[in-house]
This record gives C-alpha cells, structure tokens and sequence, in this order.
C-alpha cells in the first residue's frame, strides 16, 4: 500500500474503509483527472508530474467546477475566477477564494484509493483561525464559512461574536457602525432559528470587518496608577474631560473605573457624561455606548478594559443639540430642558412610593406640539410616580409612533430622522435599566419572566412567553443626570413632529384588513413577498397588522422580519431599527402598543427594500458549499 499526498494537517489512524476506490493508477494517469463522488462532495484527483493529489472538486470561491481547470507546475487553476491553489496542500495563492479542502490518496495494488473525509486535526482550531483570517482580509466569503463550520461544530454563538467584538476592538481606533450591527445582531440570536442565526452572526462580522479593513489600530492607553480616587471623583473627572474634548484624559479615568468598580459603576459614569450634550450626534453618541456595555454582557465584563474606550473617542468628539440651530429656533429648548434638569430630584421626591402605570398616555402628550407642555407632562408624571424605567418606555413608543405614523409624501431621508430619535430612546431605556438594577440580558440570564431558555425560545410558551415584560425589576434610585436623557428624547420627538404631517393611518384604522390572508404561513410569506418590490410600505404594515390582530404566535413573525432584514444588504440603520423595536416589543408584549411597535418595523423595512442582497448570494454560496451540494455541473467523471 502507498500513501501519496501527506501535506496540509497532520491527519492520524485514518479509517481504511473510508477510503473509496477512483480507478486504476494508468487510467488515472491517461485522464489526468477523475472526479469521485464523496459522502458529501465531489471530489477531484489529479495525476501530476507522477503525483496523486485530491481536493474538493467546486472552488471554494464561487463552486465552480475544478477539474474544468488546469494544472501546472503543481498550482491548480479555476478558470472561472483565475484563483490558483497549491495542489498539493489546496492553499489558495489568491486570497479572495480560500483554501479548498484536500483529501488523502492511497495506492492499493495499482489501484487509486481517495479518502472520504478532507484533511483536518483540528476543525474548531482551524475553522476559528479561517474566521479571524477571514475578517483581517476582510473576505465575505471566508467569514460566512467560518461561522457555517463553527456552528455546524457546536461553537457557542456567544464565543464567535467574542471574536468579532474584540477583533474591532483592536484593528479600529473606535466604535464604528459594525460594532454596533455585530452586538444588535448578537441581540437577536438567542431568538433566531438555526439559518438566521448564521445569517445573524456573519452580516454582523461582515461589517466589523469591513469597518476595520485599512484602519488604524488602537493605541491602548492605561488606568491610573490608584485604586484611591472615589466614584464620585471619576465621575466628575470623566464628565470634565468630555466636556473639554480631552480624549486621552477621559479614556485613562474611565479604564481607572472599570478597573476599580463594577458594569453598573462605570455604566453610571459614562451615560452621565453622554447626557451632558443634549441628544449628541443625532443620539448616536448614547445608542454607542449602549452597544459596548450590551456586547459585554455577551462576552463579558472582564474585556470592558479593551471595549469601553472605542467609544470615548465619539463621546468626547460629539456635538450636542444645543449647537443645532433647530434646537435653539424659533424656540429656544435648551432653557426648558435645564430647567426641568435643575427640579428633577424635587420631583423623584415627591413621587416617591406612588404607583404609576400611564404609559401609553404618557407617550401620546410627548408627541404633542408645545415643548413646554411636553415637559410639563413629564413632569406631572414624575410627581405621580413614575419611575425612570417607565418614562423611558413611553418615550420610545411615542418614538416608534412617528415611524408608524410617518408620511410617505416627505423625503426618503427623513425615515432616518425618525429613526434616530427611536433608537437614541431605546438606548436610553437599556441604559437606565442597566444603571438601576443588576439584572442580566438574555444572553447571561436563563431565566425569562419565570421561562427558562433553551435554545433561543421560552420552555413555557415560547419566545412570546420572554417578550412580555422587562428583562430587569423596577430600579431604586437612579442618578438624575441620566434621566436628562427623556427630557432630550422627548425634544426629539418634538422637533420630528413635521414628519406625521399628515400623519400615515395605522394599518386597520380606515379601511379593514379582512381581504388579507388569515394563514399564518401565508400572511408571513406574502410580508417577505411585499420586501421584493420598491415602496410596498403600506402593502407590507397591514400583512403584519393583519397577522397580530389574529393572534398568530409571535415567535415566528419574529423570525420573518429578522429574514426580512438579514437578507438584504441593509444599511446600519435598518439593523438597528430591526434590533430595537424588537426590544420594545419585549417591553410591552402583545398590546396595541407591542403591536404598533411592529407595524413601525414593517413599514420601515418596507422602505428600505429590496436591496442587491449580495451579501445573502455570498451566504448561500457558503452554505451550499458547506452542505456538499453540487453548485454548477451534474457530478459525474470530470
């Protein structure tokens, strides 16, 4: 027996039965390539310079065909692409392709004998170097079979989005939109079904990637040489640097914090000084800060040392409100704001011990037309009793209200205004629910209201059962200068009142949705149907108003519009839109409000579709890879 070909992994105690027969070596020799059915790919051998070498016969780029290729001096060709591989060990020359998997030869008595199984020690070693190669060069591809391979081999998620995280982290000097896409993804897994989780993961890598190709990396600064200095110290310290744009400064007493205190500590410290500019960076300053503390409560307080300072840099850069000139005219709300700021711990006082459960009244009077009065009412309800989590959450719906209800007469862009104000109140919201309380995020609590879960759903009842209420209790106290942020939200939701002008009926309130399906399958696939043509806005809110007035489980309905989402090319808006309303919808449940939360996504999504969907046709292509299936010619005798 002769072994040929024993490059590329250190492969040990092969099986001699799975080994299966090519041809006779002289045969082999005269055809100079035979292709064999694997149990789960073709496989092509070569006959080259008095060698026997096998790879996988679809090139790992795009499946073309290898054996239509050609080989000289030991490289072989695809044709298709022109990627070349060392046929030997099938390392790729050109990177854009990646390797293709080889296979051992044996020859038996004349006979060509090729292995079933391709070359590999160590799949999870090799396919977690694949991934974090993949993402330094930057190739959709290699990134998508990375994850494919990881799963497959039972990976956590949580560990591949580590990964990611830290990578971009590292090789960009701050937080960039990826970040923020990685984490809002990594958000939805636990909720996903097993092809959107893939999906999930790899448009989140794909974009940390993208955003950190040709960057320069970090320059790590260190904490302070003192465990002595007090909370109160740090915050103060923080807050002064930010406000006199002095990075370096603020990155040193923030790593002084994380080393010295806990997640709440610092989380109080940085969303303070993220509320000293009113609504910084249209909201993104706060909704960034928030993505670095959820994507640690993923992969856990110990890397906040390498996490936390990406966002400084946005922090400290960041240009509040108050030097916009819609926020000073024709009325001037900064005064207001800081007004109200100075009666805060007045106000917490004298509700104090009053049950408060006004919400969704609360949420209409801020999408009022007199900043005064909004303010005024918030005020009221503050002095009812209404707590910081609460106020928050009205907030956001009145928010996800303007998407809702907005107009589609006015300019495609302005679904951007309207979205920015959303996500800065969900951020807020996450925020004062992080400050105020202990409690864990899907991802590092099994515990759901009561449901414990496996795999993604609610044991009880489903992903539904794990919606309905908040992931954390009630808070205690909270430091006022963190609630400045509703009164700011608030004053956003204000300034986009133009935008409901006139304001877009919801799904229902007008004419009835009864010509609509009443299948769930159905109403769900004609929801992805509307997605595949420009503007089917209204079209695509009244399929899902149509399925939540039926009462349909919302697991599913979840699921479409992740699907709806992850395969297009989206943009970094529309991962968050998708991301928060989510997340709302978890705050209120199966309500009116739970409901017109998703209808806001809908419509949304639906004028954001459809895209190119490159990325989704990358995707495939891996999966299909992955599966063994045959992606361009009949598998016969090449």
């Amino acid at each position: 027996m002769q072994k040929l070909s024993t490059e590329k992994g250190d492969v040990q105690n092969l099986d001699p039965q799975d080994f299966i027969p090519v041809a006779p070596l002289e045969q082999l020799a005269q055809k100079r390539c035979i292709v064999v059915k694997g149990k789960d790919r073709p496989i092509a051998v070569f006959y080259h310079d008095g060698q026997v070498h096998a790879v996988d016969n679809r090139c790992p780029h795009m499946g073309f065909p290898l054996h239509q290729g050609s080989v000289t001096d030991g490289i072989l060709t695809c044709h298709w692409h022109h990627a070349r591989f060392d046929l030997t060990s099938g390392c790729t020359f050109d990177l854009f392709a990646d390797d293709v998997p080889s296979h051992e030869v044996e020859i038996r008595d004349g006979q060509v004998w090729v292995c079933n199984s391709p070359r590999q020690a160590d799949a999870v070693g090799y396919w977690k170097q694949r991934l974090q190669e993949g993402m330094e060069q930057n190739i959709g591809l290699i990134i998508a079979k990375a994850v494919i391979a990881l799963l497959k081999a039972g990976v956590p998620a949580r560990d591949i989005v580590e990964t990611g995280a830290l990578f971009g982290a590292r090789y960009r000097d701050s937080w960039a939109s990826g970040m923020t896409i990685l984490t809002a993804l990594a958000n939805l897994v636990p909720y996903l079904p097993e092809e959107e989780k893939f999906l999930a993961l790899y448009q989140g890598l794909r974009r940390v990637a993208g955003d950190s190709a040709g960057q320069v990396p970090r320059r790590d600064r260190h904490p302070l040489d003192t465990s002595n200095h007090s909370h109160d110290t740090l915050e103060r310290w923080f807050r002064y640097w930010t406000l006199v744009r002095h990075r370096d400064g603020a990155e040193r007493t923030i790593l002084t914090a994380i080393h010295n205190e806990a997640d709440p500590a610092a989380a109080e410290i940085m969303f303070a000084a993220a509320t000293d500019r009113a609504y910084a960076d249209t909201g993104h300053t706060l909704d960034f800060i928030n993505k670095a503390f959820e994507v640690l409560e993923i992969i856990g307080w110990a890397e906040a040392e390498k996490i936390l300072p990406t966002v400084v840099g946005q922090l400290v850069a960041a240009r509040g409100g108050e030097e916009s000139n819609s926020w000073r005219h024709p009325i001037d709300l900064v005064p207001l704001m800081e007004g109200a700021f100075e009666q805060l711990p007045a106000w917490f006082e004298s509700g104090h011990g009053k049950p408060w459960h006004d919400e969704a009244k609360l949420a209409r009077q801020i999408m009022g037309d007199d900043p005064a009065q909004i303010i005024g009412a918030l005020r009221d309800a503050i002095c009812a009793g209404a707590q910081p989590g609460q106020l928050s959450k009205a907030l956001c719906y009145a928010a996800a209200l303007r998407i809702a209800h907005f107009g589609t007469a006015n300019e495609f862009g302005d679904w951007i205004t309207a979205l920015h104000t959303f996500t800065y109140c969900n951020a807020l919201h996450q925020a004062i629910k992080r400050v105020a309380s202990s409690g864990a995020g899907v991802w590092g609590n099994p515990q759901l209201n009561g449901h414990e879960v496996k795999n993604g759903t609610a044991e009880s009842n489903g992903i539904s059962s794990a919606l309905t209420g908040p992931l954390n209790p009630e808070p205690r106290t909270l430091n006022p200068n963190i609630t400045r942020g509703v009164f700011q939200g608030a004053m956003s939701v204000y300034l986009d009142r133009f935008l409901n002008v006139p304001p877009a009926p919801l799904p229902g309130a007008r004419d009835q949705l009864d010509d609509e399906p009443t299948d769930a399958a159905e109403l769900r696939e004609k929801f992805l149907d509307a997605l595949n043509s420009q503007q089917r806005v209204d079209a695509a809110a009244r399929v899902v108003a149509r399925y939540l007035n039926l009462g349909h489980p919302i697991e599913p309905l979840i699921a479409t519009l992740a699907r709806g989402v992850l395969r297009e090319d989206a943009d970094f808006h529309t991962y968050q839109m998708l991301e928060a309303s989510v997340q709302q919808y978890n705050e209120w449940g199966s309500t009116p409000e739970g409901q017109h939360i998703l209808i806001a996504l809908a419509r949304y999504m639906a004028a954001h579709s459809p895209t190119q969907r490159a990325q989704l046709q990358t995707a495939e292509i891996a999966l299909r890879l992955h599966r063994g299936e045959a992606l361009y010619e009949d598998e016969a005798e090449g």
